[in-house]
This record gives structure tokens, sequence and C-alpha cells, in this order.
């Protein structure tokens, strides 16, 4: 146990954490020339793509050092906010954590806040300042950032450029002389934490965990904690670039488990794995279901496709266990689903992952937050979609999401990203000066406020500097109501929206204006309006296309042409009691994008 070691790299999106971690396994020579490529760890197209981490992965090295083998265990971690509890049970199953500053744009939001979830589990941080071979770096002033946050000395930051693979050396011998090996009692039951599972289509589930106390064998009887189901332990083994198989996993060790398991829910990260015969006596503390807290409704754009749209997403499901789905139906879009994510950049994800991977196209409907209704008659009731809202006879209050923002940025941009945080409603709570020209702020604000286009708008005003984190502080009453988007006088459920008072105006009036521009023209007039209920707040009318009927009059008396006209207004009339309006595809995304 005494030669092992546990850690992971915790760094703000695009510091170069993917691209360390490839240096690292390059030098303790865990890929052969041939397998390697950049950002190995990250499998997916899509990972490579965008160059951000969607799940973590976890892999071993062996390292001489001194005339001794050393075993380290890299627990690899997503950078986005969306995926932080993924982060953070990663960072539960380790002893210590490389943090990695940029040095051309230094530490920014989520740096902090990963920070602060390894040091509220007491890990060892040593400190790598990434990127030094930029011709725009600064390692001076990033040190002086580095040794304030970490309150270490600075010699103990090591200047590194994962790309060349300076500094590689220095990072391996400071993990094994820094960071402690596990704690754990060998002879104790065993105790296991899962930090993530992914999905393999011939063998099931596979978890991955890290054993705290006890040891592991094949074919011990085990029971998953949180659950209560019992499994058989088929294969065990280590992560190397592919599974080992192994009879034992001990102490301090990380590992993975075949066992079978088809239903996704039924392995859930953070959970705690003992043997069966000899439980072990309380569970890993930190344990939490993942809460979505965003909601679409996903619908098939062919309403025959609903099935096939069913499985894809049971399938999808499998392979990110954070995505939760029920059917609903919606009398604009048919047959879909209503879905849970963690945030707008898991949506994003998943729609693509839909599109790529199963070849489905589908319309996503307006995102928005869960609310919590309290009725006069006491009930309380969870809203995730506008259509559920109660009647306001029976609505005592209604209270949303609130989260604590951190917004880290050059002190050139704070008035312009005040204006912005106060116009969605933020209340600012903490303002300091990281350095002479890095502030941070920090804003309480609802959640629906930002779930829209707040971090493009936030990267538009601040030229890209601005880095944002954010973490849910609960729920607060708010005076919110329901809008209704009516054509003809018939609401369109899938357009409609919860939104606060003081905003509700112009949003209705900003959805009728653009939903004139994209609702084709037809024989008759469409009336757009916004209502909030009873109430219309705004209207624009699609004017009809005019035939010219009283053309072939030339001359002759007005009565004739009058009698014409009658009868064409009649028609109209007609028309547009059985005529149907088709909503284009756009309008359902235009809402997103109403500035």
């Amino acid at each position: 146990m005494k030669n092992i070691r546990n850690f992971c790299i915790i760094a703000h999106i695009d510091h170069g954490k993917s691209t360390l971690a490839d240096r690292l396994l390059e030098y303790t020579k865990t890929i052969s020339k041939k397998d390697q490529q950049a950002q190995v760890l990250d499998d997916m197209d899509l990972e490579r793509e965008r160059g951000i981490t969607i799940k973590s992965h976890a892999i071993q090295m062996e390292y001489m050092y001194k005339g001794e083998k050393y075993i380290l265990n890299l627990i690899d971690t997503p950078g986005h906010v969306d995926f932080s509890y993924e982060v953070s049970r990663a960072i539960a199953a380790c002893e210590g954590a490389l943090l990695i500053v940029d040095a051309a744009q230094g530490i920014q939001a989520q740096t902090i806040s990963n920070l602060y979830l390894a040091l509220d589990n007491n890990l060892t941080i040593v400190p790598v300042m990434n990127k030094i071979d930029l011709p725009s770096a600064d390692p001076e002033v990033v040190k002086d950032q580095i040794t304030d946050l970490v309150m270490c000395e600075r010699d103990s930051i090591i200047p590194a450029s994962a790309k060349t693979g300076l500094g590689i050396e220095e990072i391996l011998q400071a993990i094994i002389e820094r960071i402690p090996a596990p704690k754990g009692t060998e002879d104790a039951p065993l105790k296991a934490l899962i930090f993530d599972s992914v999905f393999n289509s011939f063998r099931g589930i596979i978890a991955y965990f890290r054993v705290m106390d006890g040891e592991i064998r094949k074919n011990d009887k085990v029971k998953f904690v949180n659950t209560g189901k019992e499994y058989i332990a088929d294969e065990i083994g280590i992560l190397k670039l592919d599974k080992q198989p192994r009879a034992v996993i001990k102490t301090g060790d990380v590992g993975y488990i075949i066992s079978g398991i088809k239903q996704a829910s039924e392995v859930k990260v953070g959970d705690t794995i003992t043997t069966k015969d000899r439980p072990c006596l309380e569970a890993i503390k930190g344990f939490e279901d993942v809460k979505p807290m965003v909601f679409a409704g996903i619908y098939p754009v062919d309403t025959d496709e609903y099935e096939e749209l069913r499985n894809s997403m049971e399938k999808l499901q499998l392979n990110d266990a954070s995505l939760v789905f029920q059917p609903e139906a919606s009398a604009a879009l048919g047959f879909g689903f209503r879905c849970g994510f963690l945030g707008m950049l898991h949506m994003e994800i998943i729609q693509e992952r839909l599109e790529r991977e199963f070849n489905m196209t589908v319309i996503t409907t307006v995102p928005n937050v869960s609310y919590t209704a309290y009725l006069t008659n006491g009930d309380i009731m969870d809203i995730h979609n506008p259509s559920e809202m109660p009647d306001p006879n029976y609505l005592e209050r209604i209270e949303e999401p609130y989260i604590r923002a951190q917004i880290i940025t050059k002190s050139e941009f704070i008035g312009s990203i005040m204006t912005l945080c106060i116009g969605k409603r933020g209340i600012i709570v903490n303002q300091n000066y990281l350095t002479t020209d890095r502030v941070e702020l920090q804003f309480d604000m609802p959640l629906a406020e930002i779930v829209f286009d707040f971090y493009d708008k936030l990267k538009s005003i601040s030229k890209g500097y601005a880095s944002f984190d954010y973490h849910p502080i609960g729920y607060q009453q708010s005076d919110l109501v329901k809008l209704d988007i009516r054509l003809n006088g018939d609401p369109v459920d899938a357009l409609s929206a919860l939104v606060h008072r003081t905003h509700s105006f112009e949003f209705g009036k900003k959805m009728c204006e653009k939903l004139k521009e994209l609702i084709t023209r037809q024989q008759f007039e469409i009336i757009i309006q916004a209502s909030i209920g009873a109430k219309i707040i705004a209207r624009e009318t699609v004017k009809a296309l005019r035939k010219d009927v009283t053309a072939k009059c030339y001359g002759g008396d007005i009565s004739r042409k009058r009698k014409l006209l009658e009868k064409q207004k009649e028609g109209k009339k007609r028309m547009r009691q059985v005529g149907n309006v088709e909503i284009p595809q756009q309008a359902f995304l235009a809402v997103l994008k109403l500035d």
C-alpha cells in the first residue's frame, strides 16, 4: 500500500488537463508509441471536437523512482460546471490533486471551486503552472496568484509545459514525494467508493471503484449499500489503457467490477460497495442522487419515430446516468419526453449524441428549471413544465431555485458584468480583488435567468476573459406568471413559459415579434397574442395573402365590386376556422435567441 498514489487533476476548462494526462502516460510508458494520440483519455468524438472532457476516466501507471516501483492511479475529471458532482466523487477517491493553472490566463472560477472541493476532502495539493512556453505567459504574476490562493511556498509550484514535456519528471516525483499513500485497514470489511460507471453493450454496466478498506476478490458476493442490490463479482481488475482482470484488489487501489448489471439506475456514482457476508458498518459519506437542474421537452420531428426515440434515450441513459426522462404529450408537437439535465452544456451534448449516435432528428422545447408551488389547501407541487402550473386562484406562492454565482474577471469589465447580473435579477453578495486587476464577484441569482444565454453574454461582454462557476443555494419565493402564446386564440403549449412578472411584458412582446417573422403567410390572417391568464399583453398580426378578386371588374357599379369582396371575406373567415397554422421548427428555438 505504501507504494500506491491516487491523484486527480483539477483545472478550469482549457488549462491543459487532458494534454498533461497524455504526457504522464507517455513518460510512465503506459501507452506505446502506436497508441499515442492527443487526449488519449477522451474517447468520444464529441469530446475531441469540442476539446472538453465529458466523462471522467481512470488509468493506472507504473513508475520507477529511486529503485522502487510505484503505482500511480490517475482519475481524470471533467472540467465543466455541469458535471461538478462527478468531480466531487472523483476527488473523494483520491489523496492528492494536481492543481493546474494556465500561465497565460491565471486563476479562473472553476480552478477555485474545484480547489475548495479538494480542500474539503483534505487532499494534498500539488500546484502546477502549465503552458509556460507560451509567448503570452506571465509566470511571475501567476505564481503570486497561486501562492495567495493555495498558501504554499513559491518554490513548490512546478513550472511545466504539457505540450513540450517540460517539467513532467518533476511532476511525477512530486506526486510520489508529496502525496501521501492511501490510509485504510486491510483486514476490515470491504468498503469501496464507486466514482464512475460506463456501459458496455456486451458486458452490461462496468463500475469503477476505489477500495477504502478491506479487499475484493473475484466471485465475491457484493452489495451496493444505497440501492440495496446484491451481485456476484464476475470480473474485477485494474484499469490500464485496456482493462486487465485480477483475482484480488486490495486496500487503496482503484479498479473496475463487472457483475452483469443491465439497469443504469442500479449503479449510482458515490455509492458504497461492500460484501454480503461481512458488510461494513457505515457507508462512505457524501452520496447524493444527482438532481437535474434544467428541464426541456425532446420530441421526434416525425411522430412515427416515438418508440425509436425511447429506445435511443434508454441506451443513452446507460452511458449517462444523470439523464432523467419521462413521457409527455404536447398538442403542438405530439408525443415526446420531458427530460432533466444537469445544465445547458449537458443538454446540448445529449441532443448532439442523439443525432450522431442514433440518427434521431429531434425538436427541443424551451428549457426551464423546476419550481415548487404551494397551494392554498396545503399541498406542495413540483412544476417541471409551464403547463403543470396550477390555477392562480388555488396558488398561495411559488418558489424558484437560486444559485450563488462566482465570476472572476479583469477589473475593467466590472461595470458591464454588474449591469448584466442585476438585469438578470441578481443581487451582489461579495466583491474582492485577487490581484490589482483581477476581481472576484459573487451574486445570488435565479437559476432560470442563467439557463438561456447568460454564459454567452458574459463571454462577449468580457471579451472572453470572465470565468463563471455556480452552485445551488436553495429555493426562494418569487412573483412568477405563466405566459401563454396564442395563435388565432388557441394556446400553443410548447411555447408557454414561466417568467417573472416584471419581465413578462417585454418577453411576450419579443416572442410575438419573433413569431411574426418566422410564421409563413397564409390565405387567412393569423393573430399572434401573448397572454397572462385572460389578459392579452402583446399582439402581432400576420396579414393574409391577398388575391385581387376585383381585377376583372373594370368600370361599372361599385356594388358589383363590393359583392365580390364580401364573398371573399366570408371565404377567408371560414378558412380561418378550419385552417391550421404550421409552426416552423425554428420558432421553438427562437425563444433562446430573443436578443
